[in-house]
Formats: C-alpha cells, structure tokens, sequence
C-alpha cells in the first residue's frame, strides 16, 4: 500500500405507455361540403365577371416560417430534457456550453477546451484531497483521502487509519481538522471518517469506473511522504489485476518503517509478508507515480472525474532504505464504482 508510516519523535509537522402524438401527423384530412355555404364564384379570382362586377380579390400568400439556427436548438434543448444525458451531450456539442455529458456520474469538471490538461485537473479536483494523518501505538501513518461530502466526509484506504489512536486531516488551503472514523470494510480495503467541524468542503466528483480503458489518462494527487497536493500523471497500463492486501490492522505497519503496505499480485508478496488474513480485488493498474502516502488519494480521468482510490504500489525494495525505495511505475487503484457501491455501508456505521 502507499501510506506513509513514521516513528514517534522522528519529525514533526502541523495537521409509458401512453405517447405523444407525433408532431409530424397529418393535420389535415377530407370533410363533407356543408350544403348551407355559399357556391363558389362563377370565375376564377382576379378575372372580370362579364356582367361588370369587380374581380374577387386575391388571397395574399402565406408567408412560410423557416427554422433557423435558434429554432434548431430550441428543438435539440427540447429533446434533451426528454431523453436525458445523451441528447444533452449532443446539446453540449452544439452550443459549447459545458453540461452534464451523459450521465450524473460523469461531468465536466474541467473546462470541455481544457479537457486532458494536468494544470487545470490539479486546479479543479486538489481541493477534494486531503491529507490524513493517523497517530499509531508505535509512531504515525500519512495517506491521503478524498472528499465525498461537503460537510467534511472522506473516503480513503482502510489500512491508512487502521488500528489508529487518533487521526487528523488537513485540507489543500491548509486547514487542519480532527477525524471521526464512521466506517471501515477491510475486505474492500476502504473506510469513512468525517472531518468535525467542517463545512463547503468541496466533494470530488465521482466518475464511472467502467468506462475506464487501458491507455487513458489519468493525474494522481495525494500526499507521498507528507508532501501536501503532490500531483502525478500517466496512463491507465492495464486493467482488473486482482491484488491482495492484508486485513490485519497491524501487518506491515512495523516492517522497517518504509510505509510500504505489503500486497500480492501473481503468487508474489511484494513490500513484505500479507499475512494470513487478506482480501482480493479488481484494480487498476496505473503508471502515474504513487509514493508512500498516496493511499487513500485520487486518481482522476481527463475530464477531473474521479476514477479510483489509489490503494498500493510496489516498491523496488522493502528495506528501510529510502535512497532505493521509491515509484517504478506500477500502481494500483479501487475502481470508484467499488467505492460508490460500499459508500451506503460505510456510512451506516458499518465496522468490518
């Protein structure tokens, strides 16, 4: 895992059915004459009745309506607020205007002409990072966590607060905060814990981890090593790699002090021994660089979407010595449509 673990007293720092007619139905039809109407005139208008009446005048034509740029778009606004996300997309395309693109779990957070650049996606999701800090029996641990209510709720790994006396976090403007744990599944790796006294905290915005494909691009932000906000980009390098963690509260958390949670992918035990007690599940594989104390942090889409809950990475070496420890580029997250789907659990109290 990629929380950052220290001993006490090494360093210090502050904390229907029924449709609509269509529009385009035939609106005229045959009808019987009615006998009580007047017969029609013996000559065609504008021609001389021979008896020297006056001609019939002339009906003046009809002026035909066409439908210019504004009615088409009238007609498109129309159709989105029937059909919903899609026509809405469509609605986005043609009036440039940024909107909700197909679904309330993908948006726009960045703008549609800044879409994909790493400034304006740190700019845009930074503030729903935060720091964690949590106090343990033999020293503290650092991760990161991401802000899903703005009253001061935060998702992060459950292994960054795990067995924690104390835990406190600390927003991107600086402001320091105590944390309440609300709920932990250690079988997914996640927990809830709620900033107290916060307010117009501003959430992430969740995005829809199925639609993520291997190549797309994605910015990490987090906290390696206590460095507050620290951003990194890659690429999504592949997808549902099934990586064990432990369950032990205390397995790893005195291995040296490297802040290397210990996982398994392939047979393998990479930052020390998992242990007995562990759980599977489907990650994404990232090459953006994840550092001890990314765990718990976001990893986000090209859009500002959040896309996972960065949770591991291997380290090149589990020793103690940090001139070797460090990124080589495989990383991996809990897909957000895991978290979305346990959120409901964890904030129910739920302690597992």
């Amino acid at each position: 895992m990629t929380e950052s673990i220290r001993r006490s007293g090494e360093y210090e720092y502050p904390q229907g059915d029924g449709q609509a007619p269509s529009a385009y139905q035939q609106q005229h039809a045959s009808a019987p004459v009615n006998p009580e109407w007047p017969p029609p005139p013996a000559y065609a208008p504008g021609y001389a009745d021979p008896a020297g009446a006056a001609p019939a005048p002339v009906p003046a034509a009809k002026k035909r309506m066409t439908k210019g740029p504004a009615a088409l778009l009238t007609a498109v606004a129309i159709a989105a607020a029937a059909v919903g996300g899609g026509t809405a997309f469509a609605f986005q395309e043609l009036t440039g205007k940024d909107t909700v693109a197909s679904s309330s779990t993908s948006t726009n957070v960045v703008p549609s002409s800044q879409r994909g650049s790493v400034a304006a996606i740190a700019k845009a999701v930074s503030p729903s990072v935060v720091e964690i800090t949590a106090t343990l029996s033999n020293g503290t641990s650092t991760g990161s966590g991401v802000i899903v209510g703005s009253g001061g709720e935060v998702v992060t790994n459950n292994h960054v607060i795990a067995g924690a006396t104390s835990v406190k976090a600390r927003t991107s403007d600086g402001s320091s905060y105590t944390a309440r744990v609300v709920g932990t599944d250690s079988s997914k790796d996640l927990a809830l814990v709620k900033l107290q006294g916060a307010s117009g905290l501003k959430p992430a915005a969740l995005g829809d981890s199925s639609g993520v494909a291997v190549g797309d691009q994605v910015v990490a932000i987090g906290s390696p090593e206590g460095l507050t906000g620290t951003v990194t980009s890659g690429i999504v390098s592949a997808l549902n790699r099934d990586v064990t963690v432990s369950t032990d509260e205390n397995q790893g958390q005195g291995q040296g002090g490297d802040g290397q949670w210990p996982f398994q992918f392939g047979g393998r035990q990479f930052n020390g021994d998992t242990g007995s007690s562990t759980t599977t599940y489907k990650a994404i594989q990232t090459d953006a660089s994840l550092n001890p104390g990314n765990s718990g942090g976001a990893l986000i889409d090209s859009a500002g979407n959040v896309i996972g809950i960065n949770s591991a990475m291997y380290s090149a070496t589990a020793s103690s010595d940090s001139s070797n420890a460090g990124s080589v580029g495989l990383g991996f997250a809990i897909p957000i449509n895991t978290v979305k789907s346990d959120l409901a659990k964890l904030r129910s109290g739920s302690q597992s």
